[in-house]
């Protein structure tokens, strides 16, 4: 006990924590005038809010006394971003500040990596309680949808500790929103953008509603009963009910030549009231964005061993995509303790206007061109309760309650294919101005709509509905005069899904999927769904009258599921430093799920398993300063709704159809890793770290084709392991400049340099794995096949870099808002998705490789006072080096196969905010 009083006291009298001020009054001297250092040393902990976890370490006895709050709280392979390290990397949403993190990239959409680990390997959290995704491709949250403004600090744990859920592969996100601010304050904010690649370019749009700018749609898009009762009856809709549809403002689309300029706005207000030794505070904010963006992109694929061209496409897509995000935050502190009610709203949506013209089409002569018109809605609530009780020192208690609920709708995705023709059906010769949104790709003869009418011409309605319960207990109890440590939980979470895609071909009533004849084959698709022409589809002489009709197309797969996922698990973990400098912590967690994927009208795919998930992590803190980290953890990852469900989906971001695999099952993952840390001053780091991680039934894509017409579509499978291993090394390091004087005075430059080597492969040899085709093949079980014969063993994992890069070089005044910022971002080639495997019949193809390259950004933000108001003006410079998006197949003999390249503009941003 005495040893502890001793260490604490010199605790109390050494550590960087505690400021001159605070020193003075505890051994009654005066304090002197706070230097450049101690207003720097001044800067607070981040607040960061997750089960089981606390951030006062003013109890803790350790050697390290130079090693920061949040590293010496946890024992743990921490990074957190505070509020200052977000607003300096200068990003709008979360997504982004986080490449800024050692081993972390963003792939598509805002979905975070972990060291090259798929999405599925990554969780992310609110304030500790699990987050539902609105996006049906995954079941982690694209983290781009949240706005920085509403984040306090985001915590990125990528050790495994046993009072976080089970599914944990490469890291857990915790982002924590802020809850009572430490004054009262109003802040207005507002930025414009221009994209050299969109702003003022061409583009293509469509009306919708009038609505649609603010991300509402005004009824247009409604969806009638006689859509969503289609298959329990014959599925036809006749030509009366094809005209109740939204035809004209949702299928016609347009040329923009000039789009306009990206705008966003925000409003936050922070208010704390003491209630005598107690404390209230409010936070809220609302914000909104509009934004465009344009792509035009050169799509080829090929299905021959040496890369010869099948299809080659010229596409244009424009991407109006408008956010909107509200938070309600309450907290309340009373003696240690704290209560935090946080409420948040995100809408996300997408209006995206496509056409595309194939140079080269595999089975038509001449060209083609597809238009389609989509609308996504992505809809994210989530209402939280988290108690954190400070009953003694000794004792605390986390309490964690959350209801959050995901939707996904998207009514009238619209398809239309024309083909060239030379002539018109009756022979005569004729031209075509370009009229459906030909952009500039011309036609000798005229673009006709294709004869086989079905399935070229299509509408798709789709939906998603996600409710997900959690709830937490966590448990945390000290011994004194033992220096160990006891906590306990339980963990409790129930999400049930509901998806459904309705596709409708239209057909004529005469013919089937046969076209209208001529001359309505020839207009575009507002006039060939008019009345006229939907009633009177067959006006040529000898053929009998007849009208257009949609029929609701049996699908590949199911229309629609059920999806649940049910967990209860526990947990016990012991904490000790019995020797000084020697901190260890151990702990089990069991973890029972039930997860079900059930087609309508059939038995569906049910997953019960338990586990016990152990994890150990020991840390030697030989110096004051230095500390060696080793861990090794058992960690799982279950597969996603959408993996599982034999339902097909389009990525609007990719463009790329999927299909899931009722056949899947649990993947186990091994972690093991050591990390030397050098915190050589404050806020001034030296981090060393190698990794290994071994899974067993990895879940990888599989790249196949159905028909000759087909664009390559993506399903799931388990391989028999997989194994990554890597290193990763960071320094973070200030220069003071107040030896040069004058402007440099009060300034400091800033080094930040990250470089993160991850190596993966994959085991594919003759054991039996889940086919994508559902085909029985060499002997396997039903539905399995050799893994073999779906990838080439020793190829990387999805999405694994071998090499990323962050580098961040500045000067920022340490006295007041001044930063100047120069980011820098390099990421390998890595894997976006399988090539066609041999199921395809032709055999491998090399799998689809995207090249990130490198990126430059330069972020500039000045505070200055304009008439009594303090202003924070931020301009911003993107992409500089102009790096463009590139996914490629390379063939053996040299061929290169363009899947998706398209260029990125370089995007300039003015944004100025004021705060009262």
């Amino acid at each position: 006990m005495q040893r502890r009083l001793a260490y604490a006291t010199l605790l109390l009298l050494t550590s960087q924590l505690v400021s001159p001020a605070a020193l003075a009054q505890t051994t009654g001297q005066t304090a002197p005038a706070p230097s450049t250092t101690d207003a720097q040393a001044e800067q607070k902990t981040p607040e960061v809010s997750a089960p089981g976890v606390d951030m006062d370490v003013t109890d803790i006895v350790v050697v390290g006394r130079h090693i920061p709050n949040v590293v010496r709280a946890t024992p743990q392979v921490v990074s957190v971003l505070s509020s200052e390290d977000i607003a300096r990397t200068g990003e709008g949403d979360i997504a982004g500040a986080l490449t800024r993190v050692t081993g972390l990239s963003v792939v598509g959409g805002g979905f975070v990596y972990v060291r090259g680990l798929g999405d599925r390997y990554s969780s992310s959290l609110l304030n500790g309680s699990a987050l539902p995704s609105p996006e049906p491709l995954r079941r982690s949250v694209p983290l781009d949808i949240f706005p920085t403004s509403i984040v306090g600090s985001a915590l990125v744990q990528k050790t495994y500790s046993v009072n976080y859920p089970g599914e944990f592969g490469g890291g857990v996100i915790n982002l924590t929103t802020k809850a009572i601010p430490d004054k009262d304050f109003v802040t207005i904010g507002g930025s414009i953008s221009a994209d050299t690649a969109t702003t003022s370019e061409l583009g293509y749009t469509y009306f919708g509603s009038k609505t649609d700018w603010l991300g509402f749609d005004k009824g247009t898009r409604s969806v009638p009963d006689f859509i969503r009762n289609a298959p329990a009856g014959s599925g036809l809709i006749p030509a009366g009910q094809v005209l109740q549809l939204s035809n004209a403002s949702t299928t016609l689309l347009q040329r923009n030549d000039h789009l306009p300029a990206n705008w966003s706005g925000e409003i936050s207000t922070g208010m704390a009231f003491d209630l005598g030794s107690d404390r209230l505070g409010v936070i809220t904010s609302v914000g909104y964005s509009n934004t465009f963006r344009t792509r035009s992109i050169r799509q080829q694929d090929s299905v021959t061993e040496n890369g010869a061209i099948r299809n080659d496409f010229h596409t244009l897509i424009t991407d109006n995509r408008i956010i909107g995000n509200a938070l309600l935050g309450l907290g309340y502190s009373f003696g240690d303790s704290t209560i935090r009610w946080t409420n948040v709203y995100i809408r996300d949506v997408l209006k995206q206007g496509r056409g595309s013209a194939a140079t080269i089409y595999n089975n038509a002569s001449g060209l083609r061109f597809q238009q389609n018109t989509n609308w996504f809605e992505r809809q994210l609530f989530e209402s939280q309760l988290v108690g954190e009780l400070r009953f003694s020192p000794a004792l605390r208690l986390d309490l964690r309650g959350a209801y959050a609920n995901s939707k996904r709708n998207a009514p009238y995705e619209r398809q239309f294919d024309y083909l060239c023709s030379p002539t018109t059906t009756t022979g005569a010769p004729a031209k075509y101005d370009g009229g459906n949104g030909i952009g500039g790709f011309q036609c000798d003869g005229v673009y006709q709509v294709t004869q086989r009418f079905s399935p070229f011409a299509s509408i798709i309605f789709s939906d998603l509905n996600e409710d997900l319960w959690t709830g937490q207990a966590d448990l945390v109890y000290k011994l004194d005069p033992i220096p160990l440590t006891l906590s306990a939980g339980y963990f409790y979470s129930d999400t049930s899904r509901f998806s459904r895609r309705l596709q409708f071909n239209y057909q004529t009533s005469a013919g089937g999927g046969t076209a209208p004849g001529y001359p309505y084959n020839l207009l575009r698709p507002d006039y060939l769904l008019s009345p006229d022409v939907v009633n009177n589809a067959c006006p040529q002489v000898g053929r009998g009258a007849c009208t257009i009709e949609m029929q609701f197309n049996t699908p590949l797969g199911a229309y629609a599921y059920d999806a649940k996922l049910r967990i209860n698990a526990g947990y016990f973990q012991a904490e000790t430093e019995a020797l000084d400098g020697l901190r260890a912590v151990a702990g089990v967690r069991y973890e029972k799920a039930e997860q079900s994927v059930t087609p309508v009208g059939t038995i569906g795919k049910r997953l019960n398993n338990d586990y016990f998930l152990p994890a150990i992590t020991v840390t030697w803190n030989f110096a004051e300063n230095m500390q060696l980290r080793n861990s090794f953890s058992k960690t799982i990852s279950r597969p996603q709704f959408r993996e599982l469900a034999p339902q097909q989906f389009r990525d609007p971001d990719s463009d790329r159809l999927f299909f899931g695999n009722p056949l899947l099952r649990d993947s186990e993952l091994y972690n093991f890793e050591t990390r030397f840390e050098w915190f050589f001053a404050r806020d001034q780091r030296f981090t060393l770290a190698g990794f290994y991680k071994r899974i067993s039934n990895p879940i990888e894509q599989v790249g196949f084709y159905t028909g000759a017409d087909d664009r390559l579509q993506t399903g799931f499978t388990n391989l028999p392991k997989a194994k990554l291993y890597g290193g990763e090394v960071e320094v973070q390091k200030y220069f003071p400049l107040d030896t040069l004087g004058g402007f440099f005075s009060t300034r400091r430059a800033l080094v930040i340099a990250n470089y993160t080597y991850t190596h993966s492969s994959i085991t594919a040899d003759s054991s039996c794995a889940p086919n994508v085709l559902n085909q029985t093949l060499a002997g396997c079980p039903t539905g399995f096949g050799p893994a073999s014969l779906q990838f080439r063993d020793g190829a990387p994992l999805t999405g694994q870099s071998d090499h990323l890069v962050n580098l961040q070089l500045g000067i920022e005044d340490t006295q007041s808002l001044s930063q100047l910022t120069f980011l820098f971002n390099y990421a390998s080639d890595r894997v976006t998705n399988r090539g066609p495997s041999n199921l395809s019949g032709n055999g491998f193809q090399p799998d689809i490789i995207e090249r990130p390259g490198i990126r430059l950004d330069i972020v500039a933000r000045q505070g200055f006072e304009l008439a009594g108001g303090k202003f924070e003006l931020k301009l911003e410079g993107r992409n500089l080096t102009r790096t463009r998006f590139d996914e490629r197949q390379t063939f053996p003999n040299g061929n290169v196969v363009l899947v998706n390249r398209y260029n990125l503009g370089r995007v300039f941003t003015l944004g100025v905010s004021t705060t009262f």
